[in-house]
């Protein structure tokens, strides 16, 4: 093998371990084992699915294969086992985006990307929520609420240097999803909600949802 396959292997596998590690510390781990996961490399990789969706709920197809350094065969392989071992569908999570028949993931559609998350672990806003959490503008748009709870469309554009049209065209598709109210401006719906899977989740984000969460304390208002 060339010297420079050795080194893309030996990446790949520093990258399943550390990932895999996440994920055999995870409960579901070795659920619906089967006998594909007696070989040493399909447990890994499948451990590493677990852990890295664990670590990073939301994430869709190409980026969990791309953070990953799967092949896309080797990926849609390892993900439809994990789907199937508790005969896991979109259709099968309840109303409250829990289940409770066994499977290791769930997935669910969000525009033209399949979202995956462990399952039992989120409820359908909470899933919804990390959708959007996960495109760059929308984020930005509710953290800035957050942060600025009577910012107007324009006042949000500016600080996320987009025009105003892209912030209408989001505070739509937000609304829809339940994530924001505009009855009277902007509001975020169920802000600590918002508040906690920022903070929980900000290692898998950016540098700005980091920042955000170190100031997210002075953020949360309790009533007297």
């Amino acid at each position: 093998m060339p010297n420079g396959d050795r080194g893309v292997d030996e990446d790949k596998r520093a990258t399943l371990r550390r990932f895999a590690a996440l994920g055999a510390a995870t409960p579901l781990a070795g659920l619906g084992a089967g006998e594909a996961r007696a070989a040493s490399d399909s447990s890994d990789a499948r451990d590493a699915i677990l852990g890295y969706v664990s670590a990073t709920p939301g994430a869709h197809f190409s980026k969990l294969r791309d953070d990953l350094k799967l092949g896309t065969g080797e990926t849609q392989h390892h993900l439809r086992r994990l789907l199937d071992e508790g005969h896991a569908s979109d259709a099968s999570v309840t109303s409250s985006g829990r289940r409770s028949d066994g499977g290791s993931i769930v997935s669910r559609r969000d525009g033209d990307y399949r979202r995956f998350f462990l399952a039992g672990r989120f409820s359908t806003f909470e899933q919804v929520a990390l959708g959007y959490l996960r495109r760059e503008t929308p984020r930005g748009m509710l953290m800035t609420l957050l942060r600025h709870p009577d910012a107007t469309g324009a006042a949000v554009a500016d600080a996320l240097d987009v025009s105003r049209a892209t912030v209408s065209t989001y505070a739509s598709e937000l609304e829809e999803a339940g994530l924001l109210l505009r009855d009277d401006g902007y509001a975020v719906s169920r802000p600590e909600t918002i508040i906690t899977l920022l903070v929980r989740y900000a290692d898998s984000f950016d540098a700005d949802v980091s920042t955000f969460a170190a100031e997210a304390d002075d953020l949360i208002r309790y009533d007297p």
